[in-house]
């Protein structure tokens, strides 16, 4: 398994647990929606900025 795919399921569980946690405090579904929308593109930007390979020419 690549880095970037383990560092994606790491940031699905923890999406995971935070829209569980959203869901037992009564927060409304759209904005549930709305933050794991926003967590997961902050993971793939999270991912690819650490995962991705150096130049090595630099």
């Amino acid at each position: 398994m690549s880095s970037f795919s383990l560092y994606l399921l790491g940031i699905l569980v923890l999406i995971a647990g935070l829209a569980c946690v959203a869901w037992l405090m009564h927060v409304p579904p759209q904005w549930i929606g709305a933050g794991v929308i926003v967590v997961f593109g902050l993971g793939i930007l999270g991912a690819v900025k650490h995962t991705h390979r150096r130049d090595p020419r630099k």
